[in-house]
């Protein structure tokens, strides 16, 4: 057994004992999906950050890097850009909606028929993107390890479903934050390798071949513009919107979820330039490394790794690969499944179902998903000619972005029917399929007459471009019709009408947390994350131990130090502030 796959066994079981450990916590539903509304900011916002990244960022949009240098850092600073409007404004509005679950609110503003229609056109959008970063993660395992992709995809699957079951979202969010630390650590070090090695940032941009920052295959700059446009839009939207408030309905109250959002913003700013200054090096200076790979230029990040860096880096590598797959897969898995208990299971099939029964089949629910989303990744493993970046851009643009019009404006512009929603989300479908899979290239370019034919690439981007200015224009413009339609006029009954005017009072009233049993309690959230990271701090200092040159060995005293010194803060700041005795 070689070093890395020791290393990778023992960050599982790490990950299964965070599991064991938070299973306290959770002795409702409100617990197990949303951690009770009781996290700190800093838990938060690691989680609301680790949604947005997995191993897909490591393979398909490191090998997006690889061919064309700065465009992929576009996507990044978009989530940033969303981030940072969730700062502003949106994620302390998102806290006091005081739902469990996103579609909580959906149901308020819009009704149950809403509701349903919700629950389950969102299933597909989430299970198909957890599907798409398990096959990321398995790319680069089947690299590594010489492992089947389908061996990979199923045991990480396994290990994922047993820590989401185990501790619901107090383990989810818990592990999303040591798994933050994890992979920034070692992408710093392996950053600061790339820097070292290729004579700086501006040696490797220099000698990148092609243009860096527009990319290459480009005949049409305007299409270019055009993508980066619409990716910014299609980003402000993902973000800021009640789907997605369950990045923040964790949080303790108002003034955490805004700095849990601030958090994010940060880390998706600084982010990006660490992650891809490695398969920038590795396009500049090992242009032709694919040829030793099956999966081409989506190796780009690993072949940095086993060429460059020190034995056992691969190992702690993977381990961030799969921290960042299970940490966007978790959250989405246990998302899914209280929108499924929550929104469909209780209040349909079992209306007088007590708080045990929820919990039980909360859990079977979770397993059972699991297993859809390891199909799903196997499914999309067999489409080995498409482009992971390429997938994830128009799954998000066909199915996740259509859903997020009417729950965003329907926030904006109070005043209309609860039909508004679900007759939007009807009209983002039929949009949907007209641009994003009737229309084909051959009907762009005879319609415009153009020059030259569209690239791969150029198709690809417009792909993504239309279909998102026709949701913008087309969906949107559908429900803002329906807003001016009622424009002074009653939509509603009395008794829907109390439901929503609750809603946006809640919208508008700050949450505020300073009770002594949540004080208690986040003493206990930092001694309890802090000698876990202490822990995995010594872990990686140790691995210095393994024979390596001089300047291997500083790379893991670097790397465990950056993890070290979070851990001795927490645990610092959890002694100065020790739990105080409640009596009843």
């Amino acid at each position: 057994m070689t070093i890395d796959t020791v290393v990778v066994l023992a960050y599982f079981f790490f990950l299964i004992a965070i599991g064991w450990m938070f299973r306290k916590f959770t002795t409702s539903t409100s617990d197990y999906f949303r951690g009770g509304g009781k996290m700190l900011w800093w838990m938060v916002g690691a989680t609301a950050f680790m949604t947005q990244f997995s191993a897909w960022t490591f393979t398909g949009a490191a090998g997006r890097a690889f061919s064309d240098g700065f465009v992929v850092v576009i996507l990044f600073l978009a989530n940033a850009f969303g981030y940072f409007c969730n700062y502003l404004y949106f994620a302390p509005k998102f806290r006091q909606l005081r739902v469990v679950t996103a579609i909580d609110a959906i149901r308020i503003r819009f009704g149950k028929t809403s509701e349903q229609f919700f629950t389950w056109a969102g299933l597909p959008d989430s299970l198909i993107s957890s599907g798409i970063w398990l096959n990321g993660l398995a790319i680069f395992v089947a690299a590594v390890f010489d492992i089947p992709m389908e061996a990979t995809i199923v045991v990480t699957g396994l290990v994922l479903m047993l820590m989401a079951v185990t501790g619901g979202s107090w383990a989810v969010v818990a592990s999303d934050f040591m798994q933050m630390l994890v992979i920034m650590a070692v992408t710093i070090t392996c950053a600061v390798a790339a820097y070292y090695h290729g004579g700086g940032i501006g040696n490797i941009v220099s000698s990148f071949e092609g243009n860096f920052y527009t990319g290459n295959n480009l005949n049409y700059m305007s299409i270019f513009v055009l993508w980066v446009v619409f990716i910014f839009i299609k980003q402000f939207g993902v973000m800021n919107n009640s789907i997605n408030a369950y990045r923040y309905l964790c949080a303790k109250d108002s003034v955490n979820a805004r700095k849990a959002a601030g958090l994010a913003c940060s880390l998706m700013i600084v982010g990006p330039i660490i992650w891809f200054l490695p398969p920038w090096y590795v396009a500049a200076f090992m242009p032709d490394f694919a040829a030793g790979y099956d999966v081409g230029g989506d190796a780009a990040y690993l072949a940095f790794v086993e060429k460059l860096m020190p034995a056992g880096m691969v190992g702690l590598l993977m381990s961030a690969m799969f921290a960042a797959t299970m940490s966007s897969m978790d959250s989405g898995l246990n998302r899914n499944a209280g929108i499924f208990v929550i929104n469909f299971y209780s209040p349909i099939l079992r209306p007088n179902a007590t708080q045990k029964e929820l919990m039980a089949v909360s859990k079977i629910t979770t397993v059972l998903m699991s297993f859809i989303i390891i199909g799903v990744a196997l499914f999309i493993n067999s489409l080995r000619d498409l482009s992971l970046f390429d997938i994830v851009l128009n799954v998000g643009a066909l199915i996740g972005f259509p859903m997020l019009i009417p729950v965003f404006l329907g926030m904006m512009f109070r005043n209309t029917p609860d039909w508004s929603a679900w007759a939007t989300l009807i009209v983002g479908g039929i949009v949907s399929y007209v641009f994003g899979i009737a229309i084909e290239a051959h009907h762009i370019e005879s319609l415009f007459n153009l020059e030259h034919s569209l690239t791969g690439r150029e198709w690809s981007d417009l792909k993504v471009t239309l279909s998102l200015a026709a949701h913008v224009i087309l969906t949107g413009g559908f429900f803002l019709t329906i807003v001016f339609a009622y424009r002074g006029r009653e939509c509603r009954t009395p008794e829907r009408e109390a439901q929503v005017t609750e809603l946006f009072n809640n919208w508008n009233t700050p949450v505020v947390a300073d009770s002594e049993e949540q004080q208690n309690l986040d003493t206990k959230q930092r001694s309890m994350l802090g000698n876990l990271i202490c822990v995995a701090g010594f872990g990686i200092l140790a691995m210095a131990l393994i024979p390596n040159d001089p300047i291997g060995r500083m790379m893991f005293l670097l790397c465990g130090s950056l993890v070290l010194v979070v851990g001795v803060l927490l645990v610092t700041a959890a002694n100065k502030n020790q739990p105080k005795v409640i009596t009843q």
